[in-house]
């Protein structure tokens, strides 16, 4: 299975792409972003690429893959919605229409399998009054009518594992005074926390074996896993 990670520099995205490099049916994990996560492996191909709204230039390399893992987000605190959209909807779905134009070219290929990291609480009718929840509603809602085999991850807290750090600042003031609570709290509320070694282990199996739902909430994430 050959894999696209978008957003890998990322605490969630890092996570997903250890556990794709861990699995022996990953022959190929490439990697798109702004910037190398300097991960050294010799399954593992960067690509760097700084206009993450437009893929014209590097359309062949992204040709040919089995499935793609869309890690890249920002959080919304302190965004205007503009700016927010433009990170949120505007970034996924020029990758998301990319994948899906070049898969319909290639007739010998089945759809690819497209998981978006979305969140717990994404406002699916548009309208809600919370921003965040407005936008990953919009963006979602459009992926699923691309022709992708697409599946939205909507995970709550997530504990960070394997050295991760998240790259907002105030997630890792968060993780530094409360993180020792995740743990205690994923026993006591199963299905309110997630940590990054599952979420990567379920996008594979995903990946490999599609899912009953589009929309995965954390239960059905941790159901993937068997946990």
């Amino acid at each position: 299975m050959k894999v696209l990670v978008f957003g890998a520099t990322g605490m969630v995205g890092q996570g997903v792409l250890r556990e794709c490099l861990l699995d022996p049916e990953v022959e190929l994990a490439v990697t798109v972003g702004r910037t190398a996560t300097g991960t050294l492996h010799a399954r593992l191909r960067e690509i760097v690429h700084k206009d993450l709204a437009n893929y014209a230039g590097i359309e062949a390399e992204l040709a040919g893959f089995d499935a793609c893992f869309f890690c890249l987000g920002v959080s919304s605190n302190g965004m205007k919605e503009a700016e927010y959209e433009r990170v949120t909807y505007v970034y996924t779905l020029a990758a998301a229409e990319t994948l899906a134009r070049l898969g319909e070219m290639d007739k010998q290929r089945k759809a690819m399998t497209f998981i978006y990291v979305s969140g717990s609480g994404t406002d699916s009718t548009e309208k809600g009054r919370t921003m965040w929840a407005r936008v990953k509603g919009r963006t979602e809602n459009a992926l699923l009518r691309l022709p992708l085999d697409a599946y939205m991850f909507r995970p709550g807290f997530i504990e960070a594992m394997d050295g991760i750090e998240s790259r907002t600042p105030s997630y890792r003031i968060f993780y530094k005074v409360f993180g020792w609570m995740l743990p205690m709290l994923r026993r006591a509320l199963p299905n309110q926390v997630l940590s990054t070694r599952e979420i990567g282990r379920a996008m594979l199996v995903v990946a490999k074996r599609g899912y009953g739902k589009r929309i995965l909430e954390t239960k059905d994430i941790r159901a993937v896993v068997g946990r």
